[in-house]
């Protein structure tokens, strides 16, 4: 039988300084999360902000703009921690990056295109190429939302919550957060969110404990941002992901259950099947490599 273990290493919860042992560590843990959590989205979505209104947003400068701040994001969390938990943020070693944003990718873009497959098999929805279109959006959202969230909701929300209670509340909050969280965006819906929570918020945080590290899970999160906008030409959490090479479109007479309507496949039942299977063979995974065994 495979042998897991090798496939990562146990997520780093930190009991160090803030998160030492002791009286209240569970108190403690919850308020160093929500101070991280909004430290990192003030100074990541605040740069964002802020070269929005001093840059002309075209072209590269789509990347610029997202990708300054992923890497406001990933600096300001390897600061805090360094220095709030008295530790590297080995979650977020660069030694890793390579392998694990590649294998995420990969993951990432299979996953939707098996969406989509089940989409199209079905006859639930029509598929037009275009040819050739600027890419340079979508890879700015992708970064942004890739990296930023899942440092966000992963690295900050599942890990402290996971410090604080265990891995099963952790990972219970974190989902529902991450499918709340998406309830502002346009188009959305109780069952969207539910389906982000399930099929996003548990697969990617299972990724997350299988590896000890956030970077497949970025890549999982980029790619299928990015396959569902550029690659398939549907709508991204209710939005529209920049200009695609195809254009998507649900057929009318089907259910929104069924296409994801106007907030896009993700909100599905495909994508919920999808998702959720992923999720539940990764986590199966991370409990095989006992990755979920109690830390001190």
């Amino acid at each position: 039988m495979t042998d897991f273990r090798a496939w990562g290493v146990p997520v780093t919860l930190g009991d160090r300084r803030v998160l030492h042992p002791g009286p209240l560590r569970w108190l403690r843990a919850v308020g160093w999360m929500v101070a991280l959590f909004f430290a990192v989205a003030f100074a990541s979505y605040g740069s964002i902000g802020v070269l929005d209104a001093l840059v002309p947003q075209s072209g590269p400068t789509h990347i610029l703009t997202n990708g300054t701040g992923a890497l406001v994001s990933l600096i300001l969390y390897a600061l805090i921690v360094r220095f709030g938990e008295n530790r590297p943020a080995d979650e977020i070693a660069l030694r890793a990056a390579p392998g694990g944003l590649l294998a995420g990718w990969i993951t990432g873009t299979v996953m939707f295109s098996a969406v989509m497959a089940i989409m199209f098999a079905f006859g639930l929805y029509e598929f037009a190429w275009k040819g050739p279109a600027s890419a340079w959006e979508s890879v700015g959202l992708t970064l942004q939302s890739g990296v930023i969230e899942e440092v966000m909701t992963r690295a900050i929300v599942l890990r402290l919550m996971w410090r604080a209670f265990g891995p099963w509340v952790a990972f219970a909050f974190s989902a529902a957060l991450f499918g709340a969280l998406h309830l502002s965006n346009p188009n959305a819906t109780w069952f969207a969110a539910v389906c982000i929570a399930v099929e996003a918020g548990i697969m990617l945080g299972a990724f997350y404990a299988l590896t000890g590290r956030l970077w497949v899970s970025i890549g999982v999160h980029g790619a299928w941002n990015f396959a569902q906008g550029y690659l398939f030409g549907a709508a991204v959490s209710g939005t529209q992901f920049g200009t695609g090479i195809a254009v998507s479109t649900a057929r009318d007479g089907f259910s929104p259950y069924l296409t994801g309507g106007a907030f896009g496949p993700e909100a599905s039942i495909p994508g919920l099947i999808v998702g959720t299977g992923v999720g539940v063979v990764v986590l199966w995974m991370a409990w095989r490599a006992g990755r979920f065994a109690r830390q001190r």
